[in-house]
């Protein structure tokens, strides 16, 4: 009875431990008993593996350890041979494989990440059938597709779906889901839809569109296309409730996407569009959009210009983030502009890798005088951006809770003195890859910041009287990613 106290407290000790090596290959080492009451409380594990035939036998003795599993995620190694991954049926026969391991091992899976290769609607349909409970799917699918083994999961949620460029499905398993295709048309609860690398004659996706009717959050990458021919109109079927869109190089369809949103989602609060959207296709979505967006992201090197600044400025006065990476086509004037419209709104800005923040003088004094009301800040990427520039602005900006200076390579010690005096909200900031900071300048912040939750900053900087004051202070000290 002591010793199922004792092992139950243990593993509700692991539970609480930080995921790092430090952490995980002391509890290890301690004795073999141990290393099994950590391996049990494991509620979560990444893996990265070779497609060789061993390692099935290998992964199913591995996963018999982890009976406590909510989370897996397997994705090939860096080491693995580009060849190994082609969507042939024997390498579909081989990935179908590995997921049985896994249908068999993990019956308490909520999460799973499956990146490894192309699998069969049979072996997710098994997959239903032992992992009842999954919530969240990722998985790469090759063509043809047949989606309609998704209702077989009750409880799922989040779909990711990464469509491979190759065919590779048998015809047992195509004959299976063409009669599904045919039959079958209802709801199901997927709140969160991910799809990447759609193309025209996708012909199954139209079934998917059809069908999800209580979308929350969608996010394109890579298409060409939202399906065939009759795909766009049952895109409509899931665009009405959407809150969150996520559109990252979908330049061949994005002006339609928008158009749907436009005239179909009042709902929507989020969009993100990265790397291509036609210029006339985006201002007409701001200017006609009937929602109330609160969150815009945009990295549009070529595309985003004055005209969309200005058109922000009229039509989006309730925005609380905007983040514009990469553009190199706006001007002061337009960001002058669109700070004094969102002046009383406006929480969250970023300005990355933006050649306007080094070109114009004072640029950066005049957004802070503007939006006074920020609580977040990211100038990452901003090379040439000086001392004098950063300060004159965070001098306006008395409720700064979070900021970013990544990459920022001219900054000095100087911006860390003065943001120590000045922003005495802050919480968690980032100074990686500043070479101007040293770590005399870290120290003396670490020191005089009690309020500091998080720094992320190289490990090379922080001196043993900084990381014990952190320490103290339950301070977060990281290198980030």
């Amino acid at each position: 009875m002591d010793d199922m106290l004792c092992d139950e407290l243990l593993q509700e000790i692991f539970r609480k431990l930080p995921s790092t090596p430090p952490s995980s290959l002391s509890v290890s080492l301690v004795s073999k008993r141990w290393l099994n009451l950590y391996r049990s409380s494991k509620a979560s594990l990444s893996l990265k593996f070779l497609p060789h035939n061993s390692m099935v036998i290998s992964l199913s003795s591995l996963l018999s350890h982890y009976p406590s599993l909510s989370f897996l995620s397997l994705v090939l190694s860096d080491a693995a041979d580009s060849t190994s991954s082609n969507n042939n049926s024997s390498t579909t026969a081989f990935f179908d494989n590995v997921l049985f391991v896994v249908s068999s091992s993990c019956s308490n899976l909520h999460h799973l990440r499956f990146l490894a290769g192309p699998v069969s609607c049979l072996s997710l349909f098994s997959l239903s059938k032992s992992c009842s409970q999954l919530t969240s799917i990722t998985a790469s699918l090759s063509r043809p597709l047949f989606l309609n083994w998704v209702v077989s999961f009750p409880c799922l949620k989040e779909l990711c779906l990464h469509v491979c460029s190759t065919d590779g499905v048998d015809d047992g398993d195509k004959q299976f889901g063409l009669s599904l295709n045919e039959e079958l048309d209802v709801k199901f609860g997927l709140e969160t839809l991910c799809v990447s690398g759609i193309q025209a004659d996708d012909k199954g996706i139209s079934w998917l569109w059809r069908n999800c009717k209580r979308l929350k959050k969608l996010q394109l990458r890579s298409c060409d296309s939202v399906g065939d021919g009759e795909s766009f109109a049952s895109f409509i079927w899931c665009v009405e409730g959407l809150e969150e869109v996520e559109l990252r190089k979908c330049r061949s369809i994005i002006d339609r996407v928008l158009l749907r949103l436009a005239q179909n989602c009042a709902s929507l609060i989020s969009l993100l569009i990265y790397d291509g959207c036609s210029r006339e296709g985006l201002l007409e979505f701001i200017t006609t959009c009937r929602c109330n967006l609160q969150k815009l992201d945009l990295r549009l090197p070529l595309d985003l210009n004055n005209d969309h600044l200005l058109a922000i400025a009229m039509n989006l006065r309730g925005l609380l983030t905007l983040r514009l990476q990469s553009c190199c086509l706006v001007t002061g004037e337009g960001l002058h502009i669109l700070g004094v419209a969102l002046n009383p709104t406006l929480e969250e800005l970023a300005l990355i890798n933006c050649d306007v923040v080094d070109r114009e003088v004072g640029l950066l004094a005049t957004l802070g005088q503007n939006l006074r009301m920020l609580r977040k800040l990211d100038l990452s990427y901003n090379e040439m951006l000086v001392d004098k520039e950063l300060i004159s602005m965070l001098v306006s900006c008395n409720h700064l809770t979070e900021l970013k200076l990544r990459g920022c390579r001219k900054l000095t010690s100087m911006t860390m003195v003065t943001i120590s005096k000045t922003c005495k909200g802050l919480q968690s900031i980032d100074i990686m890859n500043c070479p101007g900071i040293g770590a005399q300048a870290v120290e003396f912040f670490v020191l005089n910041c009690p309020q500091m939750k998080q720094i992320v900053v190289e490990e090379s900087k922080v001196s043993d009287i900084a990381r014990t004051w952190a320490c103290h202070k339950f301070m977060e000290v990281t290198s980030g990613s």
